[in-house]
């Protein structure tokens, strides 16, 4: 099971850098066994308020998003999220949101997360694979 980040469904939307946008598009079109992450969704439509500059509206990060839900199971927090982020925040120092982004990738199964904001070697013992689309 894959995931992405907020940061690669923002890069597919915003054309300011035309290598990450192009990657970011062909990794989240051809992901049929992919995860939305609860936290990911709600990011997304914050974050996307920023790329209005490029003529992306908020009604257009709404419908995104349901058509990510058509294609993707959403995958909700459960408070077992929150024990097991608060274990990788301090045994990896990491961020809350970072940690609950981790977290709720071991709830939901998700064996693979694309993002650019992780060093891989700090979650090999989750389970969970980092992966940078862009490098």
């Amino acid at each position: 099971m894959n995931a992405v980040d907020t940061n690669v469904l923002i890069y597919a939307r915003d054309p300011r850098d035309p290598l990450k946008h192009k990657r970011a598009r062909q990794l989240t079109a051809d992901m049929p066994d992919g995860r939305l992450l609860w936290q990911v969704a709600c990011e997304f439509i914050a974050a996307s308020r920023k790329l209005t500059d490029v003529g992306y509206t908020q009604v257009q990060a709404w419908r995104e998003l349901e058509g990510l839900r058509d294609i993707w199971e959403l995958i909700v927090p459960s408070e077992g999220v929150l024990l097991r982020a608060e274990q990788l925040a301090t045994t990896h120092n990491l961020s809350f949101w970072d940690s609950m982004l981790v977290a709720a990738c071991m709830e939901g199964g998700v064996t693979r997360l694309y993002t650019e904001d992780f060093d891989n070697s700090l979650f090999k013992s989750t389970g969970v694979e980092i992966v940078n689309p862009f490098s």
